[in-house]
């Protein structure tokens, strides 16, 4: 077999093993060994195996990851997300769709939290949906609002999706974190316009909710401001060169700890559920890595990047059409596909058809880790759609376990926000600065 004949058996046979529901970090492992012993030998294959599993372990850098899903899930277990979503109903709950934005405002700020979209859409859902409810809101257009507010967890830093980003192409996680401040908040402001939107069009889909008192908004704003100290003093760390993204991730942690303490929710039985959620959250994202540690190597051998890569610039289409190719190919991919697999399946393969494009100097990007880092916001922004994307979306998956609503009814709640999504990709991609410009002020 030649080398991109192997690569195209590897590949199908990844295909299958996650159509047979292998998990992906273990249907990588298993199509790179196979690949590599083909190409090379068992004894590579295994040495490989070894090798990037005990690099990946011993990786300072990944201790953000472990560090960032504790301080979220130690938020989730002591109710600061539930004060995040009350301070926000209470403020703008009594318009017409108000709680809908309540939502997504709290998915905001719980992102900034938790970094995980499923961990956003399920503990904010928890609280927002039955709320949304009691009003009388419209099925479809609760779980819409849920299950896309929920996608801004892998945007909003500390992100998962960045981290894994950054470890596979070598980029600065602090920057690549605040990289996705500006685009998350755009992305906040597209889905409440489509909230705005929707409820002007049909107001019975979202009624006012009740009015609050001036005294009891100012009690509920004042008991969430623990969540916006932590967040302040740990990205805030981050853009000022008092921390490292492991340093940051450690005061944060440490942070939502001491402030969780003074809570009466805040149990030792929450405690240990908290760590042992994030021990299995932690384990699932190593595996995941040293899975793509294992794959990558086998796609090099192959040659099918570069090949690919030469094949599609020889085509000499224009820049912008390229990248809208690729990004077509992804949007189609999260339709079957997990998000973060879809990242270390495909990233190798399509990093260096941007980097070779001429997109860079058609948008103004002026250095190759500029490109790298505006691409990782565009293929987060991907992601979050593949996340409520049928017939696989994860983040619909999570509102069908928190609510009796019908899948058909979340998916087409959803399409209004994924319109929304597809609006923000595409202001973006055509202003490279809303991505580059905290990075760009970063003090190191």
């Amino acid at each position: 077999m030649t080398p991109v004949s192997t690569g195209f058996f590897g590949l199908v046979l990844l295909l299958v093993l996650l159509a047979l529901r292998l998990p992906v970090a273990f249907a990588m492992i298993v199509a790179g060994l196979a690949g590599i012993t083909i190409l090379n030998s068992w004894s590579a294959a295994v040495s490989t195996l070894f090798t990037e599993s005990w690099g990946t372990l011993t990786y300072v850098e990944l201790t953000v990851i472990p560090l960032f899903v504790l301080m979220g899930n130690i938020a989730s277990t002591s109710g600061m997300s539930r004060d995040l979503y009350n301070t926000a109903y209470a403020w703008i709950g009594h318009f017409r769709g108000g709680l809908a934005h309540a939502t997504i405002l709290g998915c905001t700020g719980f992102a900034a939290l938790s970094g995980s979209s499923v961990a956003s859409a399920l503990t904010i859902g928890r609280v927002a949906l039955p709320e949304m409810k009691r009003f009388d809101y419209d099925s479809k257009f609760a779980a819409g609002a849920v299950a896309a507010g929920g996608t801004l967890g892998i945007l909003i830093p500390p992100s998962t999706g960045f981290i894994i980003y950054a470890i596979l192409t070598e980029e600065s996680i602090g920057r690549l974190f605040l990289a996705g401040v500006i685009p998350g908040l755009i992305l906040s402001g597209c889905f409440m316009a489509a909230i705005w939107t929707l409820t002007m069009l049909n107001p019975a889909i979202g009624p006012a909710g009740e009015k609050f008192g001036f005294m009891d908004r100012i009690k509920l704003l004042i008991r969430g401001t623990a969540i916006l100290m932590i967040i302040i003093i740990s990205i805030g760390g981050i853009y000022g060169g008092a921390f490292t993204p492991v340093e940051a991730a450690a005061v944060g942690a440490v942070l939502a700890f001491l402030f969780s303490l003074t809570r009466k929710e805040f149990t030792l039985k929450g405690f240990i559920d908290a760590l042992l959620k994030t021990v299995a959250t932690t384990v699932m994202i190593y595996f995941i890595i040293i899975g793509a540690s294992v794959f990558s190597p086998f796609l090099a051998l192959t040659q099918i990047p570069s090949t690919l890569a030469h094949t599609l610039i020889e085509m000499a289409l224009h820049p912008v059409v390229l990248l809208a190719l690729v990004l077509a190919v992804f949007i189609f991919l999260g339709t079957f596909l997990d998000g973060f697999a879809m990242m270390v399946l495909v990233l190798p393969i399509v990093l260096p058809i941007i980097q070779q494009s001429g997109i860079a100097e058609v948008l103004g990007i002026t250095s190759e880790s500029d490109l790298i880092i505006w691409f990782g916001v565009i293929m987060v922004i991907v992601l979050e759609m593949a996340l409520i994307s049928p017939p696989v979306g994860m983040n619909v998956f999570v509102v069908k376990s928190v609510s009796d609503i019908s899948m058909k009814e979340i998916y087409r709640g959803i399409m209004p926000f994924w319109v929304a999504m597809l609006v923000c990709l595409i202001v973006i991609v055509t202003f490279p600065q809303l991505s580059l410009y905290l990075p760009a002020t970063m003090k190191n």
